[in-house]
């Protein structure tokens, strides 16, 4: 098991841009990684941006970025592209993506991973990448009925009161989700248990994340 360290960004702010295609891809998809990386780095700066969050879900939206984000440096963007739609408004979603380049350079960049079998998660991946060329990128999973689970290969080992944080946070928020048979306490821990079991972790649970391409600097 090969292991990474961020250590070396602890003397100055961490800049980490979070992008979800709905109100809760991103809680779900790296909500734990998030909150470990609150507790790690005392200096944390989120770009948190939700391309379909109109109405309830966008207040929805709203309430779960303060829980994940709280006592950093932030700013939260949510648009109101429709639903299920993204790729139909794809021209109008790629100018955003290009006014946000423009606006920030994070150190990680969290979005979806591009094997999604949900389109608007599919071009939101698409996008990242081709905006942000020169940036550590990690692509995160959501669970769905179309069983789509890949095989990650970057793992975040996380404790399990902080698993607990996680999910208690989701149930707390997302109430427009919750009679969703998806949406279930098992399936959030049980999916951090089997990679939490692939990584190795002390804990037992960890989130993954598909890391297409990494470079390693000696930090000389």
């Amino acid at each position: 098991m090969i292991e990474l360290s961020l250590c070396s960004k602890k003397a100055e702010p961490l800049v980490v841009l979070c992008l979800g295609a709905h109100s809760d891809d991103i809680e779900i998809g790296c909500g734990g990684t998030l909150l470990h990386l609150k507790a790690a780095f005392p200096r944390l700066k989120f770009h948190w941006v939700v391309l379909s969050a109109s109405g309830v879900r966008g207040e929805e939206a709203a309430r779960a970025a303060d829980l994940f984000t709280a006592g950093c440096e932030k700013q939260v963007v949510l648009k109101n592209y429709r639903d299920g739609f993204l790729p139909y408004d794809g021209g109008e979603v790629k100018s955003f993506f290009e006014e946000l380049k423009g606006q920030i350079s994070p150190d990680i960049i969290f979005t979806h991973w591009r094997g999604d079998a949900h389109q608007d998660h599919r071009l939101v991946s698409e996008l990242t990448w081709n905006t942000f060329r020169n940036h550590l990128i990690l692509e995160y999973e959501v669970p769905k009925y179309d069983g789509d689970i890949g095989r990650p290969n970057l793992f975040v080992p996380l404790e399990g009161p902080l698993c607990e944080n996680k999910v208690g946070y989701l149930f707390q928020v997302f109430d427009s989700q919750r009679s969703k048979r998806w949406f279930d306490r098992e399936t959030f821990l049980g999916l951090m248990r089997i990679r939490g079991m692939e990584s190795n972790s002390p804990s037992g649970y960890a989130e993954a994340f598909h890391a297409h391409k990494v470079v390693i600097h000696s930090g000389t």
